[in-house]
């Protein structure tokens, strides 16, 4: 087992969701020589496109672009992303196992389900970590030590949000937009993919992420940005301003 801590760790509902909203973030920081991964919650099996064969590959390939340090999954039934016990130990674990420094997590309003079930379920987790009487144990059995980021950050998805600080993405914007096309069987592609019509496969919704991270960029003098809001107050020295 790797013992390497991450610098960020980012929790994704489903495959898919991190590249589609988080990952220019995680880009920068793997270029400035930090590591970054993706922890997977489900495996995305109740998608209506593709099959769960075709999205581990479209994922596999997607994790090579981003060029990440760790990518795992959950196991977690798509569909049924439950606030148990037995879900929030496995976040637990997760963050445990990396000790990241940051966790990057999905805003608690969303059009999905899932993905309002699993913003509550890792915050839950986040503060679970740090208890010294939530036990938990690694592969081999040992009992892993308490732990909690030093920051957790909300990042948006479908809903928008007035965000709290915005990441100028626009010189990996491209890169991560090739980790979003690795889902063909997802999102349009400028061909006629097989399957029925969603919410997703529209050109419409790139067109909406692409305006979206314009709209961002543009208020910090980018040309492409990523939104989020810190779950805690952050710290400033007064000779920042």
């Amino acid at each position: 087992m790797d013992t390497l801590s991450l610098d960020m760790l980012a929790f994704s509902p489903h495959p898919d969701d991190a590249e589609l909203y988080c990952a220019g973030t995680l880009l920068l920081l793997k270029r400035d020589g930090k590591r970054v991964g993706i922890t997977d919650l489900t495996h995305g099996e109740l998608s209506t496109r593709g099959t769960p064969e075709s999205r581990a590959q479209e994922t596999t390939e997607a994790t090579r672009i981003l060029g990440l340090d760790y990518r795992g999954n959950l196991g977690i039934p798509d569909g049924d992303v439950a606030n148990t016990p037995e879900n929030r130990l496995a976040i637990v674990r997760e963050i445990r196992r990396w000790r990241p420094h940051t966790v990057l997590l999905p805003w608690h309003t969303d059009r999905h389900p899932d993905h309002e079930h699993a913003s509550i379920l890792v915050r839950e987790a986040l503060f679970a970590s740090g208890l010294r009487r939530v036990e938990s144990f690694d592969e081999e059995g040992k009992r892993q030590e308490e732990y909690r980021p030093a920051r957790a950050y909300y990042y948006m998805l479908s809903e928008d949000f007035t965000p709290g600080f915005i990441v100028d993405i626009s010189d990996v914007f491209d890169t991560k937009l090739a980790a979003v096309h690795a889902y063909r069987t997802q999102f349009h592609n400028g061909a006629s993919a097989e399957g029925p019509q969603t919410y997703i496969s529209t050109p419409e919704f790139l067109e909406s992420l692409i305006g979206r991270a314009q709209r961002l960029g543009f208020h910090v003098g980018g040309k492409y940005g990523e939104g989020f809001i810190a779950l805690q107050p952050l710290r400033f020295e007064a000779a920042w301003m």
